[in-house]
């Protein structure tokens, strides 16, 4: 007994001189995957975050940007979901429109879209669609009315916004498009249109008022905006009509309009940030935490508005139950979504 005593003393004793243990974080690197092209807005905000998370993290990590654009930004998803270990030192910037994929049952998609460990999102994401000023489409109602050959939008694949709104509208107020896929992203579809390979493009609204080469071709007038989403006008474009206004004015159905509403779901995501389903979560509260106090540090603000890119957070936990709601929904309204984006 005396013995036990006497080792429990000595072990109180050399614990005041062992060296107390640092943060998980600390001495170690994130990898912050950015599911599309360099110099993208989805990569803009990214590499924005990255620069100022780690002192919001205990243990100040080193945090590196990698791009991981291929097939859409599918494969950036895929890994963090199954290959990326478990061990909170992965996150990625995937698209928010990949629930898609998974809707239609595509073959490549490796992940169950709600079960994703949601960290945070920058922004809320209106989109617009794009035509070249000199296409002989002035208005949605030129689209829908065309008796020529429709425009044709560029797009990188299926699940990506140039995709899937197109297909949307075709739904939604009868308009006809041509989807050209396959391009590496944003940054190529938007050379693609200087060369009159394609005419038009959707996308979001905080891009093209982000980044070149919008800034040069609204000085130009090389391109009009015909339509809008959200629930009311973007002050930058009052002459632009809503989406809503034009499902008004073409009598869209009930069931056309609950399309509408899952689809842009996508929106609502904005440009989420994810990590493993199976990350503890001890780690995923401190990554919540530090993309959350990020994009409400003054340092980080005035970067973002030095670049034009605007700043609405979006908590990890509001993004999962979004991400719930858009898979569960109901047969009528996903087998729609399959046929419209299987055309």
């Amino acid at each position: 007994m005396i013995t036990i005593v006497l080792l429990l003393v000595l072990l109180l004793l050399s614990g005041t001189d062992l060296p107390a243990q640092g943060p998980y974080y600390q001495g170690k690197t994130i990898n912050f995957i950015v599911g599309s092209g360099a110099g993208t807005a989805y990569d803009m905000y990214s590499r924005l975050l990255a620069n100022h998370m780690a002192k919001h993290i205990p243990g100040n990590p080193s945090v590196v940007a990698q791009n991981m654009p291929a097939a859409g930004g599918m494969v950036a998803a895929n890994f963090v979901y199954g290959v990326a270990k478990p061990d909170g030192l992965t996150v990625a910037s995937i698209n928010p429109a990949h629930y898609f994929n998974q809707l239609q049952g595509n073959k490549e998609v490796k992940f169950d879209w709600p079960k994703f460990t949601w960290l945070a999102s920058s922004d809320k994401s209106e989109h617009m669609l794009y035509m070249r000023t000199d296409a002989p489409f002035k208005s949605m109602q030129d689209i829908r009315k065309a008796t020529t050959e429709p425009p044709k939008c560029g797009a990188t694949g299926t699940g990506t916004s140039g995709h899937y709104i197109p297909r949307m509208l075709e739904e939604a107020l009868g308009t006809k498009f041509t989807i050209v896929t396959g391009y590496a992203g944003g940054n190529e579809i938007d050379l693609a249109t200087e060369r009159n390979e394609v005419v038009c493009r959707t996308f979001t609204t905080a891009a093209y008022f982000a980044r070149e080469p919008y800034h040069t071709w609204r000085k130009t007038n090389f391109v009009r905006i015909l339509m809008q989403t959200g629930h009311k006008r973007d002050p930058r474009l009052p002459d632009t009509p809503l989406l809503n206004d034009l499902m008004d004015e073409f009598k869209t159905s009930d069931l056309g309009r609950r399309v509408v509403t899952v689809m842009l779901g996508s929106g609502e995501l904005g440009r989420p940030i994810v990590t493993h389903p199976a990350t503890p979560a001890d780690r995923t509260k401190i990554l919540r935490d530090a993309f959350m106090k990020s994009m409400a540090d003054p340092a980080l603000l005035a970067d973002a508005a030095k670049n034009r890119l605007e700043i609405t957070p979006v908590s990890g936990d509001e993004l999962a139950k979004i991400a719930k709601d858009v898979i569960d929904q109901p047969p009528e309204v996903v087998e729609r979504i399959k046929k419209i984006l299987a055309q």
